[in-house]
């Protein structure tokens, strides 16, 4: 079989109810990037790393990814997501939920100091946020981001991936890639592209 098309037929269903649903949560918001791009190809590339560069086939993972902003930056609450995905897909989106009555700087830190704790399926999740968010950086930086704050971005999200070390090989491989390309970019030496 295609490994492109390889999904668990049983979790299809919970899948493409998990796209559906992110989407309808996350209608009205946009990215950071200059384009304003629609916020859902973010859980989507999110999925898309897992399945493609992760080698993740399961679909409660992969539905989680779709859904792992949808208590953080929506209305949905941990009971909403068990009663329409079940229990499992609902611990692992809460696992990479920020508290947002924390400050910023508060919610920054206790995302490195609760990696290593986190489920493995969370890890997984995270390393492919993170993953996401820093290509999304390195290509298209949002407008109001100095080049400072890019640097500072992605020497934070290396302290939380360093939490997750030993999940994935390939998702680990995929982080440190960006962020080679980031710093030689950043450092001069041309090969950053």
């Amino acid at each position: 079989m295609d490994p492109r098309i390889e999904l668990d037929p049983n979790g299809m269903a919970m899948f493409l109810a998990s796209l559906s649903f992110a989407a309808g949560k996350h209608r009205d918001q946009r990215r950071k990037d200059p384009q304003a791009s629609p916020y859902i190809n973010h859980p989507i590339d999110v999925a898309s790393i897992l399945y493609f560069e992760g080698g993740i086939r399961d679909c409660s993972i992969l539905a989680a990814a779709i859904l792992h902003d949808t208590m953080e930056d929506t209305d949905t609450n941990y009971d909403e997501l068990v009663e329409h995905f079940g229990q499992t897909v609902a611990d692992i989106v809460a696992d990479v939920t920020d508290d947002t009555s924390l400050p910023k700087k508060e919610r920054k830190r206790q995302q490195v100091a609760h990696a290593p704790f986190i489920r493995i399926e969370a890890k997984l999740v995270k390393l492919a946020d993170k993953i996401s968010n820093l290509r999304d950086v390195h290509n298209t930086p949002p407008n109001t981001w100095s080049n400072k704050r890019q640097a500072e971005y992605f020497n934070w999200a290396k302290d939380v991936i360093h939490g997750l070390r030993g999940t994935n090989a390939r998702l680990e491989l995929a982080f440190d890639t960006i962020c080679e390309r980031y710093f030689a970019r950043e450092n001069g030496d041309g090969s950053g592209q």
